[in-house]
């Protein structure tokens, strides 16, 4: 029996948390992780206690906004934010910890990374955002690709 990489079972399950997702257009599912244990984990949908898209609709689709613009349009918030807030609604730190997504952060939840002290980010698919790039960069932030087939939640690509 060949035993999974620590970096593949945990973006595994980070896979698996996208399936949570209520957005219509790319399921994102985040796990930090520190010292080999999960802290929390968040999937892109609406605030606590609010209708989500697969309730009441796409607004950023009803006004054709290309995928990666107009954020503040969403009604959801990103996975790798839901992971950071779940973990202070516990009153959990995730300073050193890593961030495991299906999807490469773009800058919003990047800056929000840096702040919140994550030390290395590792994702399964690509999002070109050219800010979140520099900003990790600049910030000294480790990051990588694993790869890992997605299973479980939708993104974009597959949607077309």
């Amino acid at each position: 029996m060949v035993r999974k990489s620590k970096d593949v079972y945990f973006a595994e399950i980070a896979d698996l948390v996208s399936s949570r997702s209520t957005c219509l257009r790319n399921q994102v599912g985040a796990v930090l992780v520190k010292d080999g244990q999960i802290l929390s984990t968040g999937y892109n949908g609406a605030p606590r206690g609010l209708p989500h898209c697969s309730e009441v609709g796409c607004l950023r689709e009803r006004l054709g906004v290309p995928p990666g613009e107009r954020h503040e349009l969403c009604r959801g918030l990103h996975a790798e934010q839901n992971a950071i807030i779940q973990a202070a609604y516990h009153g959990v730190s995730v300073r050193g910890a890593i961030l495991y997504c299906t999807t490469r952060p773009c800058s919003i939840c990047t800056k929000m990374l840096i702040n919140a002290g994550i030390e290395e980010i590792i994702y399964i698919e690509e999002y070109d955002d050219k800010l979140a790039a520099e900003l990790v960069k600049e910030a000294g932030l480790k990051i990588r690709r694993v790869d890992v087939p997605r299973r479980y939640g939708r993104t974009a690509r597959q949607a077309d």
